[in-house]
C-alpha cells in the first residue's frame, strides 16, 4: 500500500500520510479504495482480538500517529494523545468518503463510497434544526446525475442552505 512505509525509526505505519492517500483516493473517485484504507487504519481494527489488543497496546478510540513496524514494537501503535492525524481522519470520513460539507453556511454533497454501500444516514443538528440526511447510492457517482431532495422538493444547485427554522428537514441525495 501507497501509505505503509518504513523508515529507520520502524515505522509501519504513518497516520497522517495514511489519510491524505485516503482523501486523494475519494477526490479520484476510487471509493471502494477510500473505505477500505479506511478501514484499514480505524483504531477499532487493531482491537478487535485479545491477541491484537495486547500487541497494539494504545486506546481502541484514538487514532495513532503512527505503528511501528519491526522487533518487539511491530503493530504497537504510537503518539495518541499527540497527533493532529485524528482531525484528518474525521475529515477523511465525513468530508471526502461520505459526502458532507458545510461551506459558507450551506451543506454540500460529493460522497465517494464503495459501490456496495447502497444507502447510509447522517444526522445532522443545526441550531434547533434537524437535517434527517439519506444517501441513495445509485452506483453513477456522476456529478451531473446526482440528485438532491429538500423535504421532497428537488434542489436545483448541490447545496442546501442551512437556516435555523427548529424543523426537521429530510434530505435525500441519490447519486
Amino acid at each position: 500500500m501507497a501509505f505503509y512505509i518504513r523508515q529507520k525509526m520502524s515505522q509501519l505505519q504513518y497516520t497522517h500520510a495514511a489519510i491524505w492517500v485516503i482523501i486523494a483516493e475519494a477526490l479520484l473517485g476510487f471509493g471502494e479504495k477510500a473505505v477500505k484504507y479506511f478501514s484499514m487504519i480505524n483504531p477499532i481494527e487493531h482491537s478487535k482480538t485479545k491477541d491484537s489488543v495486547t500487541k497494539y497496546k494504545v486506546e481502541p478510540y484514538i487514532i495513532p500517529a503512527d505503528i511501528y513496524g519491526q522487533g518487539n514494537l511491530a503493530g504497537r501503535g504510537g503518539w495518541t494523545w499527540y497527533t493532529g492525524s485524528s482531525s484528518w481522519m474525521y475529515i477523511a470520513g465525513i468530508k471526502y468518503i461520505l459526502g458532507l460539507n458545510i461551506e459558507n453556511g450551506y451543506l454540500c454533497f460529493n460522497p465517494c463510497v464503495s459501490p456496495n454501500w447502497k444507502e447510509y444516514f447522517i444526522k445532522y443538528k443545526y441550531g434547533k434544526s434537524i437535517y434527517n440526511i439519506k444517501f441513495i447510492n445509485k452506483n453513477n457517482n456522476a456529478e451531473n446525475d446526482k440528485k438532491i431532495y429538500l423535504n421532497g422538493n428537488i434542489v436545483k444547485d448541490n447545496k442546501i442552505k442551512l437556516i435555523d427554522n427548529s424543523l426537521v428537514n429530510n434530505i435525500e441525495v441519490e447519486f
